[in-house]
Parts: structure tokens; C-alpha cells; sequence
């Protein structure tokens, strides 16, 4: 029998959907488990924000057809400006609304193993594969409505995988392109480093149009083998009509590191959600992140590193900067969990409001079930310093060019320690763009 659900599709759409892509039944079978649960799963429920009024289920159509692309030179302007169109090596991945639209990867890497190539040609091609990391040790299905919406919906996304001792010299680069209003995405990517691998993985959301009411819904699983280090770039810069829901979730294994750098700057509202599981003994996950809120846009943002294995540390570090009548929500927890002895746990978050409407509010949690650790935080939430404008201005600097070098000094502590020096790139000219 037909399931019944409010969302504009249903079991025989996905059934349809599922096979046109020659999916495997294990993935097929996944999807309509998912959706029969869509319903009776409750809403996820951020801290301090109410989201029963944003859209995540109410969108257009489900899919949006792109050609090849022929060249990367007939991409949108701002989208060249993300990747380096002189290298005839690079390795990269671009996805036009919901279409895998290029993939390159290195020869050398091809013949060492590595998989770079989209989730609906990794489910045909790597299905084993795929099936052991879709949504097992990650983010689960059944967690609430939108991760079970999610499982149901995949429409685009990419996989990642390096063989146990292989290094990855150069960074992986995955574009996700928003060209069309009428797309709704449900992207997964995920993120797999073998025992004594090492990758560099950098993705970029970016929207060229400006839609009334888009819906994404974001889901990245990175799985970090023993002695094995990933370091994860993103930018996401969504438009303002596009309700976002993103969680990305690391599983970290003995003696092995995770480092996130993330510049989240939609223009739309925000639900995001970053949580590292540090599983084993002398495992490592460091949280860098940048924020710029602006216009109406509502936004709340919770970052946690748990502690599992002995030795493990884990940093949390997010300055924000809102503006207009933004306002954000930075919720930061580090949990020690019972037996997670020697552990260290620390955080700071800082936001700097511009305006008398701009809202911030910084939330350093500390959850420790151990005795033998540390842990420390650090909050704050201010106003931009009268006495620094003055400084500035009184050195015939004007007051906009005085607020703007404010701001960069503001954030220059968090974007100054990315590991990546094209996301800093990206992310110095997505504020300065912000900021004006």
C-alpha cells in the first residue's frame, strides 16, 4: 500500500526514482524504509531556535536536469573563480543543481585506489563499498525527520575514498552549483580515509540565482580510519531564499586526526550541525569556523566534539560577525565521555554584533562523565569597540572603511589557522563581499 505523507512525493515516485539510476536494492530498499518514517520521527530541535515555521518539506521538484559540461569555461563566472582553470591535473568535481556535470581525477590516483566520483555512480559501480559507510557509522536514518527526509531523497552528492596507506598530496575539490530556482537538494557526501591515509577534501556551495523558497538539505559523513588524518574545507554560500539544513558528522579512529574548516555564509536561514565522535585512543578533532550573518536571516549553529577514546582532544573555535537584523545562535559542546581518560576539551566562541538589531548568543557547554581530563571554554558577545573606530577614524580612515578593518581583525584569529589556503582565499572575499 501507498504511503500517505504531506511531502509532494511518495513510495512509487522513489521507487521510480531509485530505479532509473540502476540502484542496488540494499539502496532502493534504504530509501523507502526512510520515507515510511518521515512522519512519525519528530523535527530536530536546536537550541534556542524555532524552526516549526521553516520550510524543509515543501519544494518544487525533486530533481533538476543539467547537461554535461563541455568545458569548465562555460561555467557561471563566480563558480571559474572558485577553481584553478590552469591546472590540467586537478581533481576536481562539479554538480550543477542535481547533475554530476565534470569529474576529473588524477591518473596517479586512480591507480592507487582513490574513488572520486558521484554517490549515484559509486552506488552502481562501489554498491559494497558504499553500502559499509551510507549512513552506518555517521549520521543515522531514523535520528529525526530530516535525516530520515534525507535518506529518502539523496539526489546528488559525491564519494570519497582512499585505500589504507595512501597519501593524497593535493586537495580534492567538490563544487555544488545552484543555478536554477526551482532546485531542491538533498546532497550526501561522504568522506572515507583508510588506516594510515591522509586527504584533503574542499567543497564549495555557491548560488548564482536567488529563488523564492529553496530547500537543501545537506548531509557529510566522514570516516577517518586508525592513524589516518583528513582535513574537510568548506564555503557555503546559499542564497537567501534557500532554507538550509546541514549536518556534517566526523568518526575519528586511534591516533588519528579530523580537522573541519568551515565558512558557513548562506544568505538564507540555517540549521547547522557539526559533531566529531572521537572514538579512538589518541584521536584528535579540531573545529575551526566562520560566520557572517546579515539581513533577516536566522541561524543557529552547534558544534560538539565527544570524547570516546583515552588521550583524544578535541578544539572547538568559531568567531561570528552579524549584521543588519541577523541573528545566530553558537551553541559549542565538548563532552568527556565515562572511560575517555587524559582527554582534553576545549572551546571558544566569540560573535560581534554591528547594528542595534543584530543578535548573538554564544553557548559554551561542557558535559564530563571523567575525572582524569581538561576541559576550558571561552564566550563572548559584543558590539564593535568605539574606542577602535575612533582610533581608526581619528587617522583620517572613514567610518565604513573603519568598520570593515574591524570586522577582518575580528575574524582574522579563526581565518588566518585554516589548514587550507584556498579556503582562506574564498573566505577573505566572501566577507569582504558581506561586509561592505
Amino acid at each position: 500500500m501507498t504511503l500517505e505523507t504531506k511531502l509532494p512525493i511518495n513510495q512509487d515516485y522513489v521507487t521510480s526514482f531509485s530505479n532509473e539510476l540502476g540502484e542496488p536494492d540494499w539502496l532502493r530498499d534504504l530509501r523507502l524504509q526512510a520515507l515510511a518514517k518521515v512522519e512519525d520521527l519528530p523535527m530536530p530541535r536546536p537550541d534556542k531556535t524555532k524552526i516549526d515555521k521553516w520550510n524543509f518539506t515543501n519544494f518544487k521538484q525533486h530533481t533538476v536536469k543539467n547537461d554535461k559540461l563541455s568545458s569548465l569555461d562555460n561555467l557561471h563566472q563566480d563558480v571559474k573563480a572558485l577553481i584553478d582553470l590552469e591546472d590540467k591535473n586537478k581533481n576536481l568535481y562539479v554538480q550543477l543543481n542535481t547533475t554530476a556535470a565534470y569529474t576529473s581525477l588524477s591518473k596517479d590516483l586512480a591507480a592507487k585506489g582513490v574513488i572520486f566520483t558521484d554517490i549515484h555512480s559509486a552506488s552502481r559501480e562501489h554498491g559494497e563499498l558504499l553500502k559499509k559507510y551510507f549512513m552506518t557509522e555517521g549520521v543515522k536514518v531514523d535520528e529525526h525527520r530530516l535525516t530520515a527526509l534525507h535518506a529518502a531523497l539523496v539526489n546528488g552528492g559525491i564519494f570519497v575514498y582512499v585505500p589504507k596507506n595512501v597519501v593524497v598530496e593535493v586537495p580534492l575539490q567538490a563544487v555544488f552549483v545552484h543555478d536554477n530556482a526551482d532546485t531542491t537538494l538533498f546532497n550526501h557526501v561522504i568522506v572515507v580515509a583508510e588506516d594510515n591515509s591522509s586527504v584533503t577534501y574542499v567543497e564549495n556551495y555557491i548560488s548564482t540565482v536567488n529563488p523564492d523558497d529553496a530547500v537543501f538539505n545537506i548531509v557529510s559523513e566522514v570516516i577517518v580510519g586508525n592513524n589516518a588524518k583528513v582535513t574537510y574545507g568548506a564555503v557555503d554560500t546559499l542564497a537567501k531564499g534557500v532554507t538550509t539544513y546541514v549536518n556534517r558528522r566526523g568518526v575519528v579512529g586511534r591516533d588519528a586526526g579530523l580537522e573541519w574548516a568551515l565558512g558557513l555564509m548562506n544568505d538564507g536561514d540555517t540549521i547547522s550541525e557539526n559533531i566529531t565522535n572521537l572514538m579512538g585512543d589518541g584521536s584528535i578533532g579540531d573545529t575551526k569556523t566562520v560566520v557572517v550573518g546579515r539581513g533577516e536571516q536566522k541561524q543557529n549553529f552547534t558544534t560538539s566534539v565527544v570524547h570516546f577514546g583515552k588521550n583524544s582532544e578535541g578544539f572547538i573555535l568559531k568567531h561570528g560577525v552579524m549584521k543588519d537584523s541577523a541573528s545566530s545562535i553558537f551553541n559549542g559542546i565538548g563532552k568527556i565521555e565515562h572511560g575517555a581518560t587524559k582527554s582534553n576539551a576545549v572551546q571558544e566562541s566569540r560573535v560581534l554584533m554591528l547594528s542595534e538589531k543584530a543578535r548573538g548568543d554564544a553557548n559554551p557547554i561542557l558535559l564530563i562523565d571523567e575525572d582524569d581530563v581538561t576541559a576550558g571554554h571561552a564566550a563572548s558577545v559584543g558590539r564593535v569597540d568605539p574606542l577602535q573606530l575612533y582610533y581608526l577614524m581619528s587617522r583620517g580612515i572613514p567610518k565604513t572603511e573603519a568598520e570593515r578593518l574591524v570586522i577582518h581583525g575580528f575574524l582574522a584569529p579563526v581565518v588566518n589557522k585554516l589548514p587550507i589556503e584556498g579556503v582562506r582565499n574564498q573566505l577573505v572575499e566572501v566577507i569582504e563581499r558581506k561586509v561592505k
